[in-house]
């Protein structure tokens, strides 16, 4: 079920049977000269959408958290970010919008590393919130969070790894940029030339160090490689193994 195109009266059925939710969060943030600036959050909406699409009773999809923490892409024309503190914020809202419903378990489809710290901020604030509660128990219904990295499984990251020995890299990589092909394949963009072919690595730091030392925009890849018949694979991996985890989160 997906809750953007569901009735409120379909959510309320929906938690007569589950108090579990998932939640795609990312990041809108430049991805290279052939990556869409929304890769971040398009790849956690496509993979848990195709999951959702393999067991509808199974999983509800919340809206896309899709803007998240990328200063260090401002250097870019297109890239929006939130500050950690507001991001942490609107964390809070999403959740205890979702907990006034019932619902006390979310889990949060990742697709931004540059997220995960923030991420895990956010979760402490939130139990920090309730554990500061003067009501205590009486109004202390189970609250469990999870964030999951997309990439993350051995699955997914194995065949990655298969796909791309070379040029898979940290930032725009191959297999990032193939799911959002596979997801909007008339947007593709195969035929952009990339120089040098494999982009430079390095840290990351503010933005005008960030666009000095990778000035197109891309750490360690070569997303030329990328195409929609991989993304299909990464899909599908990715979305069997996310269905698996949330039958056992919801358990």
């Amino acid at each position: 079920m997906l809750l953007p195109v569901s009735t409120w009266q379909d959510i309320e059925a929906w938690l007569e049977k589950s108090r579990t939710i998932v939640v795609p969060i990312g990041s809108m943030e430049q991805h290279g000269p052939n990556g869409f600036i929304g890769t971040d959050a398009l790849c956690p909406e496509i993979i848990a959408r195709h999951a959702e699409s393999l067991a509808p009773d199974d999983m509800l999809v919340g809206p896309t958290f899709s803007v998240g923490c990328a200063q260090h892409h401002l250097g870019f024309p297109g890239t929006i970010t939130l500050r950690p503190t507001t991001m942490i914020a609107a964390m809070v809202d999403w959740t205890e919008s979702l907990m006034r419903h019932g619902f006390e378990r979310i889990y949060w489809l990742n697709g931004h590393g540059g997220n995960i710290a923030t991420i895990e901020a956010a979760f402490s604030e939130i139990h920090a919130r309730r554990s500061f509660d003067p009501r205590g128990a009486d109004n202390r219904p189970g609250l469990t969070l999870k964030r999951r990295d997309w990439w993350d499984f051995s699955s997914v990251m194995g065949l990655c790894n298969r796909l791309y020995p070379v040029g898979h890299g940290s930032h725009a990589t191959a297999s990032e940029v193939s799911v959002t092909y596979f997801g909007y394949p008339d947007r593709a963009r195969p035929e952009v030339e990339m120089s040098p072919k494999i982009a430079p690595t390095g840290k990351i730091g503010d933005a005008v160090q960030y666009r000095r030392d990778f000035p197109d925009g891309r750490i360690g890849s070569d997303p030329t490689q990328s195409n929609a018949e991989d993304g299909k694979q990464i899909v599908e991996a990715a979305a069997a193994a996310v269905l698996e985890e949330v039958r056992r989160f919801a358990a």
